[in-house]
């Protein structure tokens, strides 16, 4: 604790009450992806059997990154350069981090401690090795990865009474010395999807270590920050989105990375899904009618100190759907009763969305037809 809240360095009761309030936050936990009540829908419809959440539920099982033969490969210094080239340590980085949140969820579903277990270990062997992400990628690697992390820590953090307190506050220590100082800038000029991925892993570290300053600079910097990730950069209101030009692997990826985020606020009563009159859905929706087959108006797009000027849409990577549409139908069509046809067809040809071509796995079992919580803000 700082000595400037007292004269004396003694902690009196003062100075824990001071620092309590200030340190603290009213979150929701579980709250990053997944509420409580959410685990507890996809639990009952795995045990009755129900589709699609039967079909989801066997893949993630037969995963190999829900085995628990897996071996955590933590480096101290890990190294991600342009396109993942070189690659030290970030691959497993990125590994580790899916079969963390894989462990938990399963772990979370099913009540098989062994994977709560797994999990820890994966955690705990990062957090006790790593000193530093560093290269050109930094920022994009732990934008990108560092969710699984804060994912599954979230889940174990809250749902399971076998994780020491030492290690938690070890892995706080992680997210707060290498993590956070990476990412807390931003990259206003790259491509949109960099902002966006490091503000849904921002938001995430906030609900996890209940700060409020982390929380609010990720909601703040979605509504109105100056780079290309912010809503009203990253699209115009015909839903054309900052990086259509460029091509349709990182337009998805941009798109995942800000619905994820706006879940993580919508858990903690913050409609990021509606704001700029529901830019959100109007990217999702033009996104998904050009990548299957149908044409979208578009307009010359010059990005964020012009960094980027792309002239026309690009057909590049057409038509390979991320898995990422099934959390949006569910926002849009079965929270907030709006239209979202496109949206729709896309999650149900993708489904089940399971570990390949996501940021964040196993929607379909997550998120389909799943009511979780009205917002209240």
């Amino acid at each position: 604790m700082s000595a400037r809240f007292c004269i004396t360095p003694i902690r009196c009761l003062l100075c824990v009450f001071l620092f309590s309030t200030l340190a603290k936050a009213n979150f929701a936990h579980p709250g990053v992806a997944h509420s409580q009540d959410s685990l507890d829908f996809v639990r009952r419809m795995v045990a009755e059997e129900k589709q699609p959440w039967k079909q989801a539920w066997e893949e993630l099982e037969d995963s190999r990154f829900a085995s628990l033969a897996w071996k955590p490969q933590p480096y101290p210094h890990v190294e991600r350069g342009s396109y993942n080239n070189p690659n030290i340590g970030s691959s497993d980085f990125t590994s580790d981090g899916s079969a963390a949140y894989t462990h938990a969820l399963r772990w979370a579903l099913s009540g098989e401690a062994a994977h709560a277990k797994k999990a820890a270990e994966i955690l705990d062997a990062w957090s006790s090795t790593l000193e530093s992400i560093s290269n050109k990628d930094a920022r994009l690697l732990v934008g990108m990865s560092g969710h699984q992390f804060v994912n599954a820590a979230e889940l174990l953090k809250h749902t399971w009474d076998g994780w020491p307190e030492s290690n938690q506050q070890q892995f706080s220590r992680m997210l707060r010395e290498i993590f956070y100082p990476i990412i807390q800038d931003f990259y206003p000029s790259a491509n949109g999807n960099w902002d966006a991925s490091m503000m849904q892993t921002m938001i995430a570290m906030g609900v996890y270590l209940d700060d409020q300053e982390y929380f609010d600079r990720a909601v703040d910097y979605y509504r109105k920050g100056q780079g290309n990730g912010a809503i009203r950069n990253y699209f115009k209101e015909s839903g054309q989105c900052q990086e259509s030009g460029r091509d349709q692997g990182h337009t998805q990826m941009g798109l995942e990375f800000l619905a994820n985020t706006a879940e993580t606020a919508w858990l903690q009563g913050v409609d990021l899904y509606g704001e700029a009159d529901n830019r959100l859905l109007k990217g999702f929706e033009y996104t998904a009618k050009y990548n299957l087959g149908e044409e979208v108006p578009y307009e010359p797009y010059k990005s964020f100190e012009g960094r980027y000027h792309y002239r026309k849409i690009s057909d590049d990577s057409r038509g390979r759907l991320r898995k990422m549409y099934e959390k949006v139908y569910n926002h849009y069509h079965n929270r907030r009763s709006l239209d979202a046809p496109w949206i729709k067809k896309a999650a149900l040809k993708n489904r089940p969305e399971s570990r390949a071509g996501g940021c964040l796995p196993w929607c379909t079992l997550m998120y389909a037809n799943n009511p979780g919580p009205a917002v209240q803000n």
